[in-house]
């Protein structure tokens, strides 16, 4: 059983939304979309235009790829400057950057990634076409997934347990799940966590394209085509960027002083043993990670406020998770208990979806907003028994004694994930 409590001191985030966790913040409870088109020459044939990227700039709510130098982009991939850039704000935003050997080897990060850049992999594939010596020597260390994690430890210092998780779309949620364990288990006091991705390229949209997996219905609308629950939803949206969370030992971060967003109650985690990419149709993994959580947890369903969906806007998906909600919170649990993706604002992120959306959910137990699922016009008939959260955000029904939330990610492979995150009492 656990023995240390563990919570959250830090947030940092690169996004569609923005790359300042506030700003982000803020846009989602109004219920904008950051979805734009694709309207470059190379995906003029592929059936999906849209995608959801992290807007670049130099005013300070952008991501300036020009800040970073050629060097470091030499053996660098997007998703890893990604991850540093969002790890840079959790510190910050946690006042953690430890000087002492004690403390850094107390430190830890825990980053996944959910699949390498297809794009680098294709361009030193015809480098290689033209010789040996066109291979670039950092091609490896660019598409290692746990390279991410193992750059903010050498840029940091920190000699905690340093872990990757690839897990396809529960990459994120996996990776702060493992990482609130090294904490209760004694393994670390402080861990780094959470997972990046920079994958949204003419290889891989023709590649989710062929799986039909992508909206294009909404290539002329493109910040409508994220929709989750709505009954014309078509398919996700694919997204980029990073999330990151600093968590900490309760004791620790008290001692400290440290600001406390919310505890990481308990961790849950199932396989639907069903098929590689379509979920249980009887919602089997994913009622058995969320109670798995609970149980962790010592909550209650009736305990439970909210929920920040896995719901991507696929018509299965989205159906099979809202009935594994309502079997899961039958009865009088269910009439108080909000509901929402927040997909429809930024896309669906794969690996790091998990990630800013627990950052979301981390924001909405702290401030007692629930942020809304953008683009929900015509709630799915199918789905109708639960209370949705649409348009913009609402107030935690003020029944609730403590502000408790589960927060779902189900990935391909039928691999599935569930955290229950809580106000800190």
């Amino acid at each position: 059983m656990k023995s240390r409590r563990v919570v959250v001191t830090g947030l940092g985030l690169v996004s569609p939304l923005g790359t300042k966790v506030q700003y982000a913040w803020k846009r989602l409870l109004a219920g904008e979309s950051a979805t734009t088109k694709l309207d470059a020459p190379e995906y003029a044939s592929i059936p999906c235009k849209v995608a959801a990227l992290v807007p670049r700039g130099t005013d300070e709510t952008s991501f300036d790829i020009d800040a970073v130098s050629k060097s470091d982009r030499k053996y660098l991939s997007l998703s890893m400057i990604y991850a540093l850039h969002a790890t840079e704000q959790a510190l910050t935003d946690a006042k953690w950057k430890p000087g002492s050997k004690a403390e850094k080897e107390r430190t830890g990060v825990c980053l996944g990634m959910g699949m390498v850049d297809l794009q680098d992999v294709l361009s030193t594939g015809s480098d290689l076409n033209r010789g040996y010596s066109k291979v670039s020597p950092f091609f490896i260390p660019r598409i290692l997934p746990n390279l991410a994690a193992g750059h903010v430890s050498l840029k940091y210092g920190f000699q905690g347990p340093n872990h990757c998780v690839s897990t396809a779309c529960t990459t994120g949620l996996h990776a702060i799940g493992d990482a609130s364990r090294f904490i209760q288990y004694g393994d670390a006091d402080v861990m780094v966590c959470g997972a990046t991705e920079a994958a949204v390229n003419p290889l891989s949209i023709a590649a989710f394209a062929r799986m039909r997996a992508l909206s294009t219905g909404f290539n002329e609308d493109p910040q409508s085509a994220s929709r989750p629950f709505d009954v014309r939803r078509d398919g996700f949206v694919m997204g980029e960027g990073s999330g990151v969370l600093v968590l900490e030992e309760l004791s620790h971060a008290e001692k400290r002083g440290a600001k406390i967003y919310a505890e990481v109650l308990g961790y849950g985690l199932s396989a639907d043993a069903y098929h590689i990419t379509t979920p249980r149709e009887d919602g089997g993994g994913a009622i058995l990670c969320m109670s798995r959580a609970m149980e962790h947890s010592g909550v209650q369903p009736e305990e439970v406020g909210y929920v920040n969906c896995h719901a991507t806007s696929t018509p299965i998906g989205d159906k099979v998770e809202a009935g594994a909600i309502a079997m899961m919170f039958v009865g009088d649990p269910l009439e108080t208990l909000s509901v929402s993706s927040t997909k429809g604002a930024t896309g669906h992120l794969l690996g790091a979806a998990g990630a800013i959306e627990s950052v979301f959910t981390v924001l909405a137990c702290h401030t007692g907003d629930i942020p809304p699922t953008a683009n929900l016009k015509y709630l799915d008939p199918a789905i109708h028994k639960l209370s949705i959260v649409s348009k913009s955000s609402v107030r935690w029904d003020p029944k609730f004694r403590r502000r408790v939330a589960i927060k779902n990610s189900f990935g391909f492979g039928g691999t599935n994930a569930s955290i229950c995150f809580a106000q800190m009492t």
